[in-house]
């Protein structure tokens, strides 16, 4: 099971005020601006002192590789890896075809055949619940998918909400082919 997903989509969903944000609450300091595009930042650590590129906006040309550097050298200023920096910065990404199994399945709503549900499955090389909200002949498959332990599949747009992840508009749920 995998996540399909590009990093340069889930780079391009990061805000500027999020990177500038975690940079301020992780010991980074603005140092200065380069020239009209970017601003310098830099933190000592264990390792020696880092240096990193701040674009000012989303709209340069070497925008992608210039967070990609960002967060690289974030993850080795912290001993962490590339993607535990990146996963801090999910919040809001669309069209993410996810694959995995139905875990819960809450108590359905009493007005109509939907409920909620969770599925577990990997995001970024680790494994996570997701919960979805379902209708009709979704909700149906996700029991059936529950009950027998069959893998699903869907797509949606993948939302984190207090370190909840949540795939709203679930889009082709079906049972995955064994």
């Amino acid at each position: 099971m995998k996540v399909t997903v590009q990093d340069a989509e889930i780079i391009k969903n990061i805000e500027l005020q999020q990177l500038r944000e975690y940079l301020q609450s992780h010991g980074w300091h603005e140092d200065r601006p380069f020239l009209d595009n970017a601003t310098i930042w830099h933190k000592e650590a264990q390792k020696g002192e880092f240096e990193i590129l701040l674009p000012s906006t989303k709209n340069l040309g070497d925008y992608l590789p210039r967070v990609r550097e960002l967060i690289e050298t974030i993850a080795d200023s912290e001993n962490l890896s590339y993607l535990e920096i990146l996963n801090e910065f999910i919040k809001n990404y669309p069209h993410l075809k996810i694959q995995g199994f139905v875990t819960q399945i809450a108590t359905p709503n009493a007005d109509r055949l939907s409920g909620e549900v969770t599925i577990v499955c990997p995001v970024f090389e680790k494994l996570r619940q997701i919960k979805i909200e379902l209708l009709d002949h979704d909700y149906i498959l996700a029991i059936k998918s529950y009950q027998e332990r069959l893998p699903v599949r869907c797509t949606g747009d993948l939302v984190k909400e207090n370190n909840i992840f949540i795939l709203k508009n679930p889009q082709e749920f079906q049972i995955e082919n064994i």
